[in-house]
């Protein structure tokens, strides 16, 4: 375990979203920082970020959940930043049981909605990456809500992907896109699957 500081938060903050807009979202630049595959980025959250999500994969950072920042800086760590230092490998789904728990807890004691937009986004996404289909419908309810209280394009594009991921599992019961990394034997409809899309 490393000493953290407030500013390992603020630094996650400002890595991740940078400044937000008048309805809490952020740049379209950040955008591809999110979502796009990139080496540099990943290097950069491996030397920088690695030892506290490390931390947070050990539970040694549960006090952040007691500050909103906090809260989602851990969730970030565990949900997200998991995905690029252990890319292409079954440790980036390590985070995802503690960061469930985590947006879980922060829905049913209703912290989340005084958070900024894009806040609210990231921790309906352990949501979204789960493979329980009650989980994924519940994320699609809140991401349609959000919908309607910021009419904003890019919120409708993330309510899209919500009902995506959804309609996955509706499907299959799992992430076809895993079962490699997991040791998961495809079934034919998944090999079919598999080939027509690139997955999540």
């Amino acid at each position: 375990m490393i000493p953290t500081t407030d500013r390992d938060i603020e630094e996650i903050h400002e890595f991740w979203f940078s400044s937000l807009d008048a309805i809490g979202l952020c740049s379209a630049e950040q955008h591809s920082r999110w979502f796009t595959a990139d080496d540099k980025s990943d290097d950069f959250i491996r030397k920088r970020f690695g030892a506290l999500v490390e931390d947070a994969l050990s539970d040694d950072l549960s006090h952040w959940r007691d500050s909103d920042k906090g809260l989602v800086a851990l969730v970030l760590l565990l949900d997200q930043f998991t995905r690029n230092i252990y890319r292409h490998t079954a440790q980036a789904f390590s985070g995802d049981e503690a960061a469930l728990a985590l947006a879980n807890y922060a829905l049913e004691t209703g912290r989340c909605l005084e958070l900024p937009t894009i806040h609210r986004v990231f921790l309906l996404l352990p949501l979204e990456h789960s493979e329980d289909l009650d989980l994924q419908d519940e994320c699609v309810s809140q991401f349609l809500e959000l919908e309607r209280q910021y009419p904003d394009e890019r919120v409708s594009r993330f309510a899209q992907f919500a009902r995506a991921h959804r309609d996955v599992i509706a499907q299959f019961g799992r992430f076809p896109h895993r079962n490699h990394l997991l040791g998961r034997e495809s079934t034919a409809a998944e090999q079919q699957y598999l080939q027509q899309h690139k997955g999540f």
